[in-house]
């Protein structure tokens, strides 16, 4: 794995992560656009991981923390480079960053239908809690 390398992702990048979420991701997100990518880098610029192989996007996962919980959001690997490591070590990379930042334990979305996921949460230590149910409220139309 050591060609690939794990870094913060900046307002430059923000047209290149959204193309390739349309591509590697699995469902979308009310924030999966210029904007709400660009809010993010500004107000944690450190919260969305980019993993890249010879310069070339492969991965990605967001590691929010807000002082209270450590959340991973939009964990994401080109399906050309999926089974290699790279969710892995972009966990790894979000698990040193909520530690760091004095985290105690991190919960992730992962949506119910995505059954490639739940295998690389539960390879990488994560369990569902079947008690807790999520609830939204859009704030925007």
């Amino acid at each position: 794995m050591s060609d690939l390398q794990i870094r913060s992702a900046a307002a430059c990048d923000i047209d290149s992560v959204l193309g390739f979420w349309r591509e590697a991701a699995e469902g979308t997100s009310i924030s999966d656009d210029r904007d709400g990518v660009a809010r993010l880098i500004a107000t944690d610029p450190e919260a969305l991981l980019l993993a890249e192989r010879a310069g070339v996007l492969v991965g990605t996962v967001i590691a929010g923390f807000d002082g209270w919980r450590c959340s991973a959001y939009r964990l994401a690997v080109h399906p050309d480079h999926r089974r290699q490591g790279v969710a892995s070590a972009l966990l790894e990379a979000a698990e040193r960053r909520f530690a760091a930042l004095g985290g105690r334990r991190a919960d992730a979305m992962v949506l119910v239908r995505n059954e490639t996921a739940h295998h690389a949460w539960g390879a990488a230590g994560y369990a569902p809690e079947e008690h807790w149910r999520r609830w939204v409220k859009p704030l925007t139309s």
